[in-house]
């Protein structure tokens, strides 16, 4: 069984929800990323999302773009992300999870990638323009290395798209709770309880809602129909104007006053 299994395993026996952060891997460098993973974990972050920077972010709004424009600048590369991966590893077993574009790995070499993630002790990887569809053969590679791949639903998402997501996904299914890019939004649309709801009656895996969460308040009332809630643009705000042990502060800051709204919720 994955981290990213367990942990759902372990805060569902537990009558809790996982709190999933993601910030951009090398903003402002890698040694500020390194420095953040083990403090998210101890203010309450379930399962970290690590963005991995690319020049076309295109499902991403312009905190996320501009977290990649600073990381990129810093030298921020995808070997780079590993080494800090696997040195994170020797003192935190949070479950992590790499999200991005297929244009990097592809770059890297996909089999290469997985075998390095896995080696370094990455848990699941998330590309939000590989679709299921064409999926299969980065599938099967990720299963023989034992690296989740974790895929998206979205409001638009068909019967066809949700079978081939139940059936190919692992670790947890991420829903998409807007039609749009990345970014805070002022309150949850009410029409994500029923969509929530309904994927959950159809698939086995924990499902993850993000995309537009912005506080405490939200991530609780998502917390009551979902089984993860993930907070990303709201925590790389801070990337904008914050540096140091004040940055380090307010994120972990923020990070416990989500996990104390997920659950309320």
């Amino acid at each position: 069984m994955s981290r990213i299994a367990e942990k759902f395993a372990a805060l569902a026996g537990q009558g809790e929800k996982a709190l999933i952060t993601f910030i951009t891997a090398g903003d402002p460098d890698l040694a500020t990323t390194e420095k953040l993973i083990p403090l998210m974990e101890r203010a309450g972050a379930d399962i970290i999302e690590l963005g991995v920077p690319f020049s076309d972010p295109m499902a991403d709004g312009p905190t996320i773009q501009l977290a990649s424009e600073r990381a990129l600048a810093a030298g921020t590369t995808v070997a780079k992300i590993l080494a800090t991966v696997k040195s994170v590893r020797r003192h935190s077993q949070v479950p992590l999870l790499l999200m991005g574009y297929y244009n990097p790995i592809f770059v890297y070499g996909p089999e290469k990638f997985l075998a390095d993630a896995a080696e370094a002790g990455v848990d699941g990887v998330l590309l939000v323009d590989l679709p299921p569809e064409e999926a299969g053969a980065f599938k099967t590679m990720a299963d023989r290395h034992g690296v989740n791949v974790i895929f998206l639903l979205t409001p638009t998402s068909d019967k066809a798209r949700l079978d081939k997501v139940a059936r190919l996904g692992s670790g947890f299914i991420y829903y998409v709770s807007v039609t749009g890019v990345t970014g805070a939004r002022q309150s949850v649309a009410s029409s994500v309880f029923d969509a929530v709801a309904g994927i959950r009656a159809k698939v086995r895996l924990p499902l993850a809602v993000g995309f537009g969460i912005a506080d405490p308040e939200q991530a609780g009332r998502v917390a009551r129909v979902a089984d993860g809630v993930v907070v990303g643009s709201a925590i790389v705000k801070l990337f904008e104007t914050h540096r140091g042990k004040d940055l380090e502060d307010r994120v972990t800051d923020f990070v416990a006053s989500l996990k104390a709204g997920v659950g309320r919720g």
